[in-house]
């Protein structure tokens, strides 16, 4: 009896575990899809004359102001979170997906600027080591025993700093305080891509059905993606050569 009960025990391990890898296969192909039109946007955009639609460009290939559809573009990716909250909760699988993939496109053409400033060398760089390191934090916060709560709420204090010095330094204009908002910005994106992971990992032990676990990935997913950008933005203006 008690050898069949430890057999049981076991398949049901073998079966959550076979289940958890599924599901966070899930969460990392939809955050790379995301990550992927991303780039296409913002390639395509930088890389042709659509980018006079969003903004207005110098003959050397300077941005020098935005269009009114280029303040639009900057701001609808901010709603968009606001409206995935909602959706998420009282809309379908597939508009919550249409919602991630939408926000994952504006979040491109809000790019493309940001990329036009550095060099496609530099970019490619600063990509690999993001990829690298986010790849690594991921790794550490699937895998580790240890609970990254106490971890997780302190990146999360240290980002609405981040938040708050941004909007001051608008007005400063200080070349210090943007070089500490950048530095603190990569070590809380890195530290919130382990807790996420974590509480993803967490999320989905909980019974659900295939409806809400398929929504529980893309919120994992769109987590993942903010991290994986933030990080990536962060060092390159750390670390990326302008043009």
């Amino acid at each position: 009896m008690l050898e069949n009960k430890n057999i049981a025990n076991i398949g049901s391990r073998t079966a959550i575990d076979e289940g958890l890898r599924q599901y966070m296969i899930k969460v990392y192909n939809y955050m790379s899809g995301g990550l992927c039109i991303t780039a296409l946007v913002a390639y395509l955009i930088a890389n042709t004359s659509i980018i006079r639609m969003f903004f207005e460009v110098s003959p050397a290939g300077q941005v020098m102001g935005m269009s009114g559809l280029g303040w639009l573009t900057l701001i609808a990716p901010f709603i968009m979170i606001f409206a995935f909250g909602w959706v998420l909760a009282k809309g379908t699988l597939a508009q919550v997906q249409g919602v991630f993939w939408g926000f994952s496109a504006l979040m491109g053409a809000s790019l493309a600027p940001v990329i036009l400033m550095y060099t496609g060398a530099s970019v490619t760089r600063i990509f690999l080591i993001t990829a690298a390191m986010f790849g690594g934090m991921s790794l550490y916060g699937y895998t580790t025993k240890k609970d990254l709560t106490g971890m997780g709420s302190f990146m999360i204090m240290a980002v609405w700093g981040i938040v708050i010095a941004s909007i001051v330094n608008i007005f400063m204009k200080s070349s210090g305080l943007y070089f500490a908002i950048s530095f603190i910005s990569v070590i809380a994106f890195t530290g919130l891509t382990a807790y996420d992971t974590q509480r993803i990992r967490q999320l989905y032990l909980e019974a659900n059905g295939s409806d809400t676990a398929g929504r529980k990935a893309i919120a994992g997913a769109l987590s993942l993606y903010m991290d994986f950008i933030n990080i990536f933005i962060a060092l390159l203006n750390l670390m990326g050569e302008r043009r």
